[in-house]
């Protein structure tokens, strides 16, 4: 059987999101979407349970795709989850340089982990967890961007 490990803080889940975790579900037999828990160089907007159910919620239709939650280097949850690959979205150029980077260290780390990349879809490919969060924060519509249990919670959150 082939895993595969589709990290990120996922603060929130976008459509863009979505669609990775449904190609990768056609691509391997079994599909984790790990949540990291703990993220320094990150200002969070949901906490990791609401993270959680946030994305358990929008991937519930994606029969082998698994929502789990994660601390620590990702590589060592790629080894604890019996993952062969880690999946990564490329959006445009900028992200690349970050995922190149990114992937060298991981394959010194772990050389018997690969990283795989999936190319954004168009229609989602300038969307962005933190821009989702500045529209939402002036009022401006996402319901395109993300799903309907995403959006009702970071309106919740805002109203807070």
């Amino acid at each position: 059987m082939t895993t595969g490990l589709y990290p990120g803080s996922f603060d929130p889940i976008t459509f863009g999101h979505i669609d990775i975790a449904t190609r990768s579900s056609h691509i391997f037999d079994k599909v984790y979407v790990a949540v990291v828990s703990t993220r320094s160089t990150k200002s969070l907007m949901f906490n990791t349970d609401e993270r959680l159910q946030l994305c358990t919620e929008a991937l519930s239709h994606l029969k082998n795709v698994e929502v789990v939650s994660y601390s620590g280097l990702t590589v060592n949850a790629a080894k604890d989850f019996g993952a062969h690959a880690m999946i990564r979205g490329l959006r445009m150029g900028s992200d690349f340089d970050y995922e190149f980077e990114l992937a060298l260290n991981n394959q010194k780390l772990s050389p018997d982990i690969d990283t795989m990349y999936l190319m954004a879809n168009l229609d989602h490919i300038y969307v962005k967890s933190s821009l989702i969060k500045e529209i939402a924060s002036g009022g401006g519509q996402i319901s395109h961007l993300v799903p309907t249990n995403v959006e009702e919670a970071i309106k919740a959150k805002l109203m807070n």
